[in-house]
Order: structure tokens, then C-alpha cells, then sequence
């Protein structure tokens, strides 16, 4: 992953674009505000943790998924682990406020990783995870308690604000 890392690349962790600061060998350097260690869980990791990372797609690069900027919006908390062979569901609950932005069949991201929601019920929805997602992230080793970094679609968050925004402008004063 090193190769053609320079100064101002941007890498996600956890699904949290980073800007490289430094590059020493086989050392690469970020440096993260406040803000980013008040709404991810980058700020929680210790020493030996393994991390969700990827490196930003380039224009012609094949996007195997769905569109993630790295911009976090909340924590989630895992809240059920269900495993069973060759399929594993996980639970999460996020903030109410967010909730309107989560819809069954849309996506979400989930440390970095788009995955297409399950089923949403009050403040809690799921993921239906296949062998490969586990074998390739660190959603493998999630148990309940965990807190993750969701990014929320930004074009469902703009189309729910922009309804919202018109029917307010409708009502009756």
C-alpha cells in the first residue's frame, strides 16, 4: 500500500479520510482534530488494533461498490452479532437524529465498508454479511458494545434535508 504514497494523499481509516503528514520508510503520519477523534472511533484505538484502510479511488479506477467520501457522520454501537455458516447479520443502533437517513435496501457506511442495509427498526438497523466482507474487514471481529464509524449517503442526506427543507416552506405560518 505504500507505493506512490506522498504528502497530502488521502487514506480512510475506519472509514475516516486521513491526510498523509509524513511519510518516514514504511511510516506514514496523519494528524486528526478534535472534531475527528469527538465523532469516530479513531480516537479509541490502542496499539495492535487492526483498522479498516483504503486508499482513494483514482479517476478510471473501478468503484466495486458504492460512493464513500470519508466523511463520518456518528458512532454506531454493535448491539447483536447473529453468526451462522456462511452468514453473519450485525445490529447496530445509531442516533435517533440519523435515523431518517437509514432506509431498508439503501446503504451505509459501516468503518469504511458500503454495505446495503437489512432492516431498520426504531433506532437500529442491520447489515446481512457474506463470508468474503468478514474475510476482507475488521467487521470480523465486531462484538456487541463495539462503536463504529457510519458515513451516511450523502445523496439520500440531501434528498431527505431538501424534502424537509420544502415541506417546511409549505406549511401554513
Amino acid at each position: 500500500m505504500l507505493d506512490g504514497i506522498e504528502l497530502g494523499a488521502s487514506i480512510a481509516h475506519n472509514g475516516c479520510c486521513l491526510t498523509v503528514t509524513q511519510v518516514d520508510g514504511d511510516r506514514v503520519s496523519f494528524d486528526l482534530m478534535q472534531e475527528t477523534l469527538q465523532v469516530t472511533n479513531l480516537g479509541e484505538l490502542k496499539l495492535g488494533d487492526k483498522v479498516n484502510v483504503e486508499r482513494a479511488a483514482r479517476f478510471g479506477d473501478e468503484i466495486g461498490g458504492h460512493s464513500m467520501s470519508g466523511h463520518i457522520m456518528c458512532l454506531a454501537t454493535v448491539a447483536d452479532v447473529i453468526r451462522s455458516p456462511n452468514n453473519c447479520t450485525v445490529w447496530f443502533e445509531m442516533p435517533s437524529a440519523l435515523m431518517k437517513y437509514v432506509f431498508t435496501k439503501g446503504y451505509i457506511g459501516i468503518d469504511g465498508c458500503s454495505l446495503t442495509i437489512g432492516q431498520v427498526e426504531g433506532n437500529r438497523f442491520c447489515v446481512h454479511l457474506i463470508p468474503e466482507t468478514l474475510e476482507r474487514t475488521i467487521i470480523q471481529w465486531r462484538q456487541v458494545g463495539d462503536r463504529i464509524n457510519i458515513e451516511i449517503d450523502p445523496q439520500t442526506q440531501a434528498i431527505v434535508d431538501t424534502v424537509e427543507r420544502v415541506l417546511a416552506e409549505r406549511r401554513p405560518a
